[in-house]
C-alpha cells in the first residue's frame, strides 16, 4: 500500500495482553480522555552520559536512584508509577491495542519502521517523569554503550550489592559482571575469551550498522500503514534484530528458554530499569547512523504523521508524533561523545578463506518449504543483470513462519563449507534472524534480507553464477518457504 494512512493504535479499546506462558495480563493504562497534542520545544540541551562512567554513590547515581524509587512509590493507579510505565511497553508491544480501522488486527510497534521513533518517545517521556520527581530539568537517563569495549558488560550501577531500585533479580545469573556481553547471543552458546568476544562484538556492529544498513528500509524496518497485518510484513530493521533483540535475551533470559522474563520477553522488558539504558543506546545508534554514516530519515507522511499517546510527567495524556522527535535537540538532549570503535574499518569482518571453487551443497538438493530443525545448505542461483544499473543483490530468506510467543533465532552463512569454523568476525557469517517472545499467539510469516554484493566481492565470488547459503537453527524450529536472490528495487 503506497501512501495509505499511518498505522495507529485504537486507544478506545485496550485489551488484555498475553504472557508467553499463555496467561492473560492487563497492561492497559488508565482510561484516556482530554488528550492534548505535544510538540517539544526545549531551550536547553542536556547530555545523556554513559552508564559505565557513573560510580555507585556519586551525586548522579543518588539522583537517578531517587527518581526510580519515587516512581516505584507512586500510587499503582498513577500512570507515572514504575510498573504502569513498564505496562506501556507491554500494551504497545504485546497486543494490548488493535489497529485503528481494523479491529481484527493487533497493533504492534516492533518489527516495522515505528520501532525507533516509538522507543525514542517512550524513553523521553520516562526521562521527563524522572526530572519531575527529583525537581531537576537537567537530569538525563544514562545509556548503556554495549557497542564499545568499555561498555560491554552490565554497568555496575545496575548490579550494586547495596539495595538499589536499579537492581533486578531476573537477569541471567551467568551474565552478570564481569561477563562480556555477546551481541549475537543464542541459547547454548559457550562463552569465549573476553577479548575475543569484544572483537566479535565490534565486527557485528560494523556489519549491522554499515554493511547491512544502506537505506532507511534497512535501518528502521519496513513500512507499516493503516490496514496492514503486522504478521505478514517483511518487518524489522537491522538494528532491531541484532544487537537489540540479543541484548534483551542475553540480559534477561534465564537458562530455561521456555520461561523468559523481564528483559527476556517483551511484555515484561521494561520492568528492569536497565531497559531504558539499553534503549537509550539503541536511540544513540539512530543519531550515529544519521550523523556519522550518512543515513537519512524517511520522508513518507505515513511515517511522519504516525502518533502515539503517553501520560506525561504531569500524569496527563499527550499525543506525540514521529515528525516531532526527529531533532533530539528540540527534545532537550544529546549524547556524550564517547569512542565508537566499530566505525574503524579495521574491525570489519574478514573472509575466513577465499574459496577458489563454490562449496558444494549436500545431496539430495534441499526442498522447500522445510522445517528448520537442523542445519540446511542450499545452492542459490544469482539473477542476471539487465541493463547498466548498479542495483545491489539481496539474499532473501522467504516465508519464515513461527509463533511470536517463542524465542526464535537462526544464523545465516554464505559460501561457507565449514560453519563450525566460521566466526562473527568472518565475512561468510551474514548475520541472524531473531524474535523476542511476544504475548498474543501470532503465527508470523515474514522475510529476512541481507545485502550480499559487497560480501561476495570480498569473498572472491563476484563472478560466481550461484552461491551456497547455510542456515543454522539456534532455537525451536521455524518453517522456511524458500531462499532466493534478487536485485534491490
Amino acid at each position: 500500500m503506497a501512501l495509505a494512512d499511518p498505522a495507529l493504535p485504537d486507544f478506545r479499546d485496550c485489551i488484555d495482553a498475553t504472557q508467553p506462558n499463555k496467561t492473560l495480563i492487563n497492561c492497559c493504562p488508565p482510561a484516556v480522555s482530554g488528550i492534548n497534542d505535544y510538540v517539544p520545544s526545549a531551550t536547553t540541551v542536556n547530555t545523556r552520559i554513559s552508564a559505565q562512567s557513573v560510580e555507585v554513590g556519586s551525586d548522579y547515581y543518588n539522583k537517578y536512584t531517587e527518581a526510580i524509587q519515587k516512581m516505584k512509590n507512586l500510587s499503582p493507579s498513577d500512570p507515572r508509577n514504575f510498573r504502569q510505565q513498564a505496562n506501556v511497553h507491554c500494551a504497545y508491544c504485546d497486543g494490548g491495542y488493535t489497529l485503528q480501522g481494523s479491529p481484527k488486527l493487533l497493533y504492534e510497534i516492533h518489527n516495522s519502521w515505528l520501532f525507533f521513533p516509538w522507543h525514542r518517545w517512550y524513553v523521553y517521556i520516562f526521562e521527563k517523569i524522572c526530572q519531575n520527581l527529583v525537581d531537576d530539568d537537567t537530569f538525563t537517563l544514562p545509556f548503556w554503550n554495549w557497542d564499545a569495549s568499555q561498555g560491554m558488560q552490565i554497568p555496575s550501577i545496575y548490579n550494586s550489592s547495596v539495595i538499589s531500585p536499579l537492581y533486578n533479580c531476573f537477569r541471567n545469573p551467568d551474565h552478570l559482571p564481569p561477563t562480556v556481553i555477546d551481541l549475537d547471543w543464542s541459547y547454548g552458546d559457550k562463552p569465549v575469551d573476553p577479548n575475543t568476544q569484544i572483537k566479535y562484538n565490534l565486527a557485528i556492529m560494523y556489519t549491522q550498522m554499515i554493511t547491512q544498513s544502506k537505506t532507511p528500509n534497512d535501518f528502521f524496518g519496513k513500512a507499516y500503514r493503516a490496514g496492514d497485518d503486522i504478521t505478514t510484513l517483511d518487518g524489522a530493521g537491522t538494528i532491531e534484530q541484532t544487537p537489540h533483540n540479543n541484548v534483551h535475551s542475553w540480559t534477561g533470559t534465564a537458562v530455561d528458554q521456555s520461561n523468559p522474563i523481564d528483559m527476556g520477553a517483551l511484555y515484561s522488558a521494561a520492568r528492569d530499569p536497565i531497559f531504558f539504558a539499553h534503549h537509550a543506546n539503541v536511540d544513540r545508534m539512530w543519531t550515529i547512523w544519521l550523523n556519522n554514516l550518512g543515513g537519512s530519515n524517511f520522508t513518507d507522511t505515513d511515517w511522519l504523521n504516525a502518533y502515539f499517546i503517553f501520560y506525561n510527567e504531569e500524569a496527563k495524556p499527550v499525543k506525540v508524533r514521529v515528525k516531532d522527535c526527529l531533532d533530539i535537540t528540540k527534545l532537550g538532549y544529546q549524547y556524550e561523545d564517547v569512542p565508537i570503535p566499530w566505525l574503524d574499518v579495521s574491525v570489519k569482518p574478514k573472509p575466513r578463506a577465499k574459496a577458489k571453487t563454490l562449496p558444494s551443497a549436500p545431496d539430495p538438493a534441499q526442498v522447500f518449504p522445510t522445517t528448520l530443525d537442523k542445519p540446511i545448505s542450499v545452492i542459490v542461483k544469482r539473477p542476471k543483470k539487465s541493463g547498466t544499473g548498479s542495483s545491489e543483490e539481496i539474499l532473501i530468506i522467504e516465508g519464515i513462519e513461527y509463533d511470536k510467543r517463542n524465542y526464535v533465532k537462526f544464523n545465516v552463512f554464505i559460501n561457507e563449507d565449514n560453519v563450525n569454523a566460521s566466526r562473527p568476525d568472518n565475512t561468510e557469517f551474514l548475520g541472524s534472524f531473531s524474535n523476542l517472545p511476544h504475548g498474543h499467539r501470532m503465527t508470523v510469516k515474514t522475510n529476512k534480507k541481507f545485502r550480499i554484493s559487497q560480501v561476495l566481492e570480498e569473498l572472491g565470488a563476484r563472478d560466481y553464477d550461484k552461491v551456497l547459503v547455510t542456515l543454522i537453527p539456534k532455537s525451536s524450529p521455524v518453517k522456511i518457504n524458500g531462499i532466493k536472490i534478487e536485485f534491490d528495487s
